[in-house]
């Protein structure tokens, strides 16, 4: 069996959809040949904790660990946060139009901190893992960004060692739909970008989620490039738990039930699909009777103004960061999934892992954000669901209506429980997990035999 060293900030029990790619990988890359050891920061600051994560890691996996410093206990003194509270995601963008603390660290950690604040882990994780490949050769190196100091330390590492080394992007570098919003001076944007080009041209290949990213890096350098998006493991749906083990199966049972699981950020706020809601339920209270919104994980602050302003609030529950153990049967249970982009110009690329336990679960979706983009694409493929402008309220009206009629016509005839666990369809199952890591297997073989 080849061995493969993964450099990854994200790793249980940090919780997140940068977490479950790699866990998920680490889990079916043994049944392929590879062997995965696992480089990960003792101390990090996660966006989540999800401490059931760490029942995932399969068992015997060498999984290394060393301490980090980053300067996020600044960063919290000055915001007020709590020692041990979670930083939120893409926190720095968001900062950058905020208090005027707030504004100066967003200004010194873009200025200072290249290509991020992990930069300081850099050097000394390149020099314990030359000591540590000596006694414990690897076949090849993956190094998984954002945050792309994880890059920088496996560019150190395969030059030293010479072994092929993959960088895998699940996110774009400079054209990341943030990057416009820091505030950087020249001389960081030009370093910004020299250390991506670096990055792309002294790695042996190039992994990234969407057919628009890899076209962007392509475009950018001769190294190859391939496409491996994010997925879902069908165990996981195959283990779910049944919804009416759940506490709130009876206040649930009989509800319409809308649900958006993950980040739901201000920028990618449905304002339309709310007044949409809202209207429907000013004329029909028993439709407003039966609508359940239910948001888990990260909501910004403008999601529940805009749910209060259409008059749901009272149908509205924010459930907060769940494990996500518990998240397939939500989904299973919902009568209609909620996937916005980001009101950015760079959303035709982005494919969220959300989208594929979406696909999984079998229950409709309804996404925002472009029609020409990836995730249209891959909603046309698969016939999951519908996507539609940010400001198409009338049709959004009608699209609701219809599947809310549907939706009673089939109730009592479909309990929560009569939803498939298993998964058959061919085009759904090209995206498990396990498909991925196949692909990943394939593309580590081509590029260490060369």
């Amino acid at each position: 069996m080849k061995r493969v060293l993964i450099i990854t900030y994200y790793w249980p029990p940090s919780g997140g959809s940068g977490v479950q790619r790699w866990l998920k990988f680490a889990k079916y890359l043994p049944q392929l040949g590879w062997e995965p050891v696992i480089y990960t920061p003792l101390n990090p600051e996660p966006n989540a904790i999800d401490e059931a994560l760490c029942r995932e890691i399969p068992e015997g996996m060498t999984v290394l660990k060393r301490k980090i410093f980053e300067p996020y206990s600044v960063y919290k003194f000055l915001s007020g946060k709590k020692r041990g509270e979670t930083i939120e995601a893409n926190i720095i963008s968001k900062e950058s139009g905020g208090s005027a603390s707030a504004r100066l660290f967003a200004f010194i950690r873009g200025n200072f901190f290249i290509p991020d604040p992990r930069c300081f882990w850099i050097r000394p994780s390149a020099r314990f893992l030359k000591r540590y490949l000596k006694n414990n050769p690897a076949d090849a190196i993956i190094s998984t960004g954002p945050p792309h100091s994880m890059h920088l330390i496996a560019a150190r590492l395969s030059k030293a060692a010479k072994i092929k080394w993959i960088a895998d992007f699940r996110d774009p570098w400079t054209k990341i739909f943030y990057f416009k919003h820091l505030p950087l001076t020249n001389f960081a944007k030009k370093r910004h970008g020299k250390l991506e080009k670096e990055v792309l041209e002294r790695a042996d290949g190039i992994v990234t989620v969407s057919g628009q990213i890899a076209e962007n890096f392509r475009s950018a350098t001769d190294t190859p490039v391939t496409v491996i998006p994010n997925g879902f493991d069908p165990e996981d749906f195959a283990n779910a738990a049944d919804m009416a083990s759940l506490p709130e199966y009876d206040e649930i049972k009989e509800k319409f039930l809308i649900l958006h699981t993950g980040i739901l950020a201000d920028d990618g706020n449905p304002e339309m699909l709310w007044k949409a809601l809202g209207e429907i339920a000013a004329g029909n209270p028993e439709f407003k009777k039966r609508l359940q919104v239910r948001v888990m994980g990260q909501a910004g602050k403008s999601v529940e103004r805009a749910v209060a302003e259409a008059g749901l609030q009272e149908c509205f529950v924010n459930m907060g960061y769940m494990p996500h153990s518990v998240i397939p049967t939500w989904q299973r249970a919902a009568s209609l999934l909620l996937l916005p982009l980001r009101k950015e110009p760079e959303a035709g690329g982005i494919l969220t892992g959300k989208f594929f336990e979406y696909l999984a679960s079998g229950s409709p979706i309804l996404a925002f954000g472009p029609k020409n983009g990836d995730l249209a694409a891959a909603l046309a493929e698969t016939g999951a669901g519908t996507i539609f402008q940010w400001d198409e309220k009338e049709p959004i009206k009608k699209y609701l209506l219809a599947l809310y009629g549907k939706w009673l016509e089939d109730c009592g005839k479909e309990t929560f429980n009569d939803r498939a666990k298993e998964i058959t369809d061919p085009k759904i199952l090209h995206y498990s997990r396990k498909e991925e890591a196949v692909k990943l297997s394939e593309f580590l073989n081509s590029i260490t035999k060369i």
